[in-house]
């Protein structure tokens, strides 16, 4: 549908949910060996809920932290 970012609802008994927004190219800082300079970077907002009693906090930064260390290092000329 093209959304930038949404906040995914729990169903139930689900305990957790994940979204991911449309891919942008956005203006960032980047970190080169010469310095920092602003380039054009492919962005994209990834979002999640849970239900606390199952999830905590730390339990649920991490995997989303994974998940997008995964999707920022995607080979797309890897064979399946």
């Amino acid at each position: 549908f093209g959304n930038v970012m949404g906040t995914p609802i729990i169903n139930q008994p689900q305990v957790a949910i994940m979204a991911a927004g449309a891919i942008q190219k956005k203006p960032a800082v980047v970190e080169t060996p010469e310095g920092d300079m602003i380039a054009v970077r492919h962005k994209m907002f990834l979002s999640h809920s849970y239900d606390h009693r199952a999830v905590d906090g730390a339990l649920g930064g991490m995997f989303v932290k994974r998940v997008a260390e995964y999707l920022e290092a995607w080979d797309l000329n890897r064979e399946i």
